[in-house]
């Protein structure tokens, strides 16, 4: 359990290059910057919590298999350079379903705070859309928005909400770091989930 903000993370166009609606392992591609930043961010003790919307299931294009099959080949990745993400949450709904999981409803990181001790008011959010954003500003968190994927696009809005915008992960896992008050401290992994469908 933690006792400290977490690193909420989107995944496609944030970790991983996006490739719309991705449904095949094989073609997971991490963003540049991507090991280094959560590297970084692995050292300063902070929980890394992937949120992510993944409505490909809700319209049918693909099943929550293969959307896990895609998270576990990530998770392999990042494990083979020592990185370990605390948790892992889904959202599998279509927009137009009104699930209070899919972002910018808190519904998941709320989960998360519950599951990992996790302290929202002293979390980040990192991702590339205005749904990451918003819901940084709906747990009361800092939110980064990265420009890459779609996260060009949302930029203005970003500005003109006061919301830090950044090139790329590797700064903004910089950005995150900086603001540590205390040297490292080692924060013992909980036990990862792969995906947490809304039971809604």
């Amino acid at each position: 359990m933690s006792d400290s903000g977490a690193v909420f993370l989107d995944r496609d166009g944030t970790l991983i290059v996006e490739k719309e609606y991705l449904s095949d392992p094989d073609e997971v591609e991490l963003e540049r910057g991507v090991i280094e930043g959560l590297m970084l961010l692995q050292s300063v003790g902070r929980p890394l919590v992937v949120v992510t919307n993944q409505s490909g299931i809700g319209r049918g294009y693909f099943g929550l298999d293969a959307a896990v099959a895609v998270n576990e080949r990530i998770d392999a990745i990042l494990h083979e350079h020592g990185i370990v993400l605390s948790a892992w949450y889904l959202c599998p709904h279509a927009p137009e379903e009104g699930c209070p999981c899919r972002k910018p409803g808190r519904a998941l990181a709320d989960r998360a705070a519950a599951d990992l001790g996790i302290r929202l008011e002293d979390s980040f959010v990192i991702g590339d859309k205005r749904s990451d954003v918003e819901l940084a500003f709906a747990i009361g968190a800092t939110g980064i928005l990265i420009s890459t994927g779609h996260g060009w696009s949302d930029v203005a809005w970003a500005i003109g909400k006061s919301c830090l915008v950044i090139d790329n992960f590797l700064d903004a896992a910089r950005h995150v770091a900086g603001t540590q008050s205390s040297g490292p401290r080692l924060v013992r992994p909980a036990a990862r989930a792969l995906f947490r469908p809304s039971r809604g």
